[in-house]
């Protein structure tokens, strides 16, 4: 069991100075947060070890530095393939049909609008639906049922009022 006292004293004496010094290191306070946080968890799950060193605080050091640095050469490689291969082309937004549909698919109760995803957009198997939502078999194919129901009901109402619009 970690010393969870020792911690939490380590933690609320260093953080500071740690956020610190990442900050410093990056110049961006959200991944000076990020690898700081990242460097304390692995420091927490440690503990045991880390708490027997001279010097705690420079092994957290070290680790978030480390971090930073690891993130910083992801990015840079990122960039460097953006340059290499250009920006992906646009995506077309969604056509009409698409909108109405997942228009439709909101105004169902989660359950029915889960199935019919996994279902119809996945394309799991029913039983495969029924161990992924954990409901039983004939809970999922009523919940397809209803679901389908309600997006015909639903769906045929969006055209009724599209055609008295037009």
């Amino acid at each position: 069991m970690p010393d969870v006292d020792g911690f939490d004293e380590f933690y609320r004496s260093s953080r500071q100075r740690m956020l610190g010094f990442v900050y410093a290191l990056t110049g961006d306070l959200a991944e000076a947060q990020d690898a700081v946080q990242e460097a304390y968890i692995r420091a927490w799950q440690r503990w045991s070890t880390v708490s027997g060193y001279d010097e705690p605080e420079a092994w957290v050091r070290v680790v978030a530095s480390r971090i930073a640095v690891s993130r910083w050469r992801s990015l840079r490689s990122r960039a460097r393939a953006y340059l290499r291969h250009g920006a992906n082309e646009s995506v077309p937004g969604p056509d009409t049909a698409t909108v109405e549909v997942v228009t439709a698919l909101r105004r169902l109760p989660e359950e029915q609008r889960t199935a019919i995803a996994l279902y119809y957009l996945v394309g799991m198997p029913v039983a495969e639906v029924a161990r992924q939502t954990a409901a039983p078999v004939g809970t999922v194919k009523a919940r397809l049922s209803r679901g389908r129901a309600a997006l015909a009901g639903l769906l045929a109402v969006s055209e009724l009022e599209e055609a008295a619009d037009a």
